[in-house]
């Protein structure tokens, strides 16, 4: 069944609690500056937080503490979407408008771009690079594979596999609401044996799915599930779900263990909660588009 991407649900209903509660307003920017609709969040190993957004400054670092450090990538993005940060603390940023997955260093140095600027296809079966279109996330394998969700509406709802190098392998998926067709494969992460976990998102689903695009499993999420974050020990996630504003803990079948958060505009409420990041303590960065902020949550002592 297709959702309206505005669906507002109460899901889920009598969920525990998690046991956080909000940090208000940790970013400071620099004077005049503002963030945009705040698309994504990432940790870096050192703590630092990146914060992707649809502004003239796409892609600002803050410290631990919320200080402003630095933009990267100037004038490179037209409509940020998803932020991931791997195992070596490369930076990796896609753009559903250019149709582009871009990796950078620490340093902000762009290192590899996927798919060709402005123009949207898709990958030739034989390796040979077209285009993405619109690419959402992108998410790791124990090998360095690479795996992409793209198609954001425009019918080319699928999950593209390449090598460490960028080398095209596969891809699976297809437009649809079958076990391995998508409607939106918003979102995408590894556990620690490869396997991977996809925010089907106007499907209203979490699909699993072995390295290779076999599928494994399903678990309904009714509304709009948007961004998966896997938790340091690699046997929960935690899942941001767009316009109920809800932050839900997951164990790795997809059962709900805990929530917080909630829709509006106060704290620890969200217009859509997008995408969202753990640090080492496990506290929570939510990128938050309608509202252009990201909160950060804090355990509660």
């Amino acid at each position: 069944m297709k959702a309206e991407r505005n669906t507002v649900s109460t899901y889920p209903e009598n969920a525990p609690d998690l046991g956080y509660k909000p940090v208000p307003d940790i970013f400071k920017l620099p004077p005049g500056m503002n963030f945009g609709p705040c698309s994504s969040v990432a940790v870096t190993r050192k703590g630092n937080v990146l914060v992707f957004n649809r502004s003239a400054h796409a892609l600002m670092e803050f410290d631990g503490r919320g200080r402003y450090l630095r933009s990267l990538a100037s004038g490179v993005f037209t409509l940020p979407h998803g932020l991931r940060v791997d195992a070596e603390d490369n930076i990796w940023a896609t753009d559903t408008g250019s149709h582009i997955v871009v990796k950078m260093d620490p340093k902000g140095r762009i290192l590899m771009v996927l798919g060709v600027k402005g123009n949207s296809g898709d990958w030739h079966p034989a390796g040979h690079l077209r285009c993405f279109n619109e690419p959402n996330d992108v998410a790791f394998g124990p090998q360095g594979e690479i795996y992409v969700t793209q198609g954001h509406g425009k019918g080319e709802s699928r999950v593209l596999k390449l090598d460490a190098d960028g080398n095209f392998l596969k891809t699976w998926g297809g437009e649809g609401a079958a076990p391995g067709q998508f409607n939106i494969p918003h979102s995408i992460v590894a556990d620690a044996k490869g396997a991977l976990y996809v925010a089907d998102r106007s499907n209203q689903r979490i699909q699993v799915f072995d390295g290779d695009g076999g599928f494994l499993r399903e678990k309904k999420h009714p509304g709009t599930p948007c961004g998966l974050c896997m938790c340091r020990d690699f046997k929960h996630m935690m899942l941001a779900h767009g316009h109920t504003g809800k932050i839900i803990k997951l164990d790795l079948q997809g059962n709900v263990l805990g929530a917080t958060g909630g829709q509006g505009k106060g704290p620890n409420r969200y217009g859509e909660a997008h995408f969202l990041a753990l640090d080492r303590k496990e506290d929570i960065y939510v990128a938050d588009t309608l509202n252009w902020r990201v909160q950060k949550l804090v355990k509660k002592t």
